[in-house]
């Protein structure tokens, strides 16, 4: 636990810091590239440092935030780079596990309802977005349609969900805020209609 968080906590900064440089640079061009994919091996550092500390601390919310997240800049990179739009057997598996997560979120939010925890609100926000993500790409997978300027999309509302991610963390560890769940909502609430308006230029 004492190694992991310190690694947690760097490859979150420096994620952070490439998504920005990912965002303000002209898309495919080196800086982009190179940007997105020190933040992608980062979001895989986050992963894989959460899901222990997790498990080690029996933290179910941690666990399936983490596989959120990670299944995010994960789908990201894979529509950055599959120009065909024909899904492997990684990516059916990946958008399950993102579709699951989502199911097992909103259960986790009745438990908490049921015993006063306001977490079940960010809960029920991101179950709601893990389904409803994962679903999108399930359908892009099944009809093969994520090439061109869907591909684009899928990858955009990807990566920039996954920067959500990384962002809330950041303010929910560092900011002390009361009611908690506010900041868990807060970003995705303020960038998600920001997302909206970029698909909407990139699918014009």
């Amino acid at each position: 636990m004492q190694i992991l968080l310190p690694i947690h906590i760097l490859a979150g900064t420096i994620a952070l810091l490439c998504a920005a440089m990912a965002v303000s640079s002209e898309k495919g061009k080196k800086l982009h590239v190179l940007s997105g994919r020190t933040y992608f091996w980062c979001m895989v550092a986050i992963f894989l440092t959460a899901i222990p500390m997790s498990i080690i601390t029996s933290n179910i919310f941690l666990f399936l935030i983490a596989i959120f997240s990670f299944y995010l800049a994960f789908a990201g990179m894979r529509f950055a780079r599959n120009r065909k739009g024909v899904a492997t057997t990684l990516d059916w598996i990946a958008v399950s596990l993102m579709i699951l997560s989502g199911l097992g979120m909103w259960i986790l939010a009745v438990i908490y309802f049921s015993n006063n925890n306001s977490q079940n609100i960010p809960l029920l926000v991101f179950g709601f977005l893990a389904i409803a993500l994962g679903y999108a790409d399930f359908k892009s997978h099944k009809n093969k349609t994520a090439t061109g300027k869907e591909r684009l999309s899928r990858h955009l509302t990807n990566m920039m969900g996954g920067t959500i991610a990384v962002i809330t963390a950041v303010l929910v560890v560092n900011v002390d805020i009361k009611p908690v769940w506010i900041w868990w909502v807060l970003p995705t609430a303020l960038i998600t209609p920001v997302i909206f308006w970029w698909n909407a230029k990139v699918l014009k």
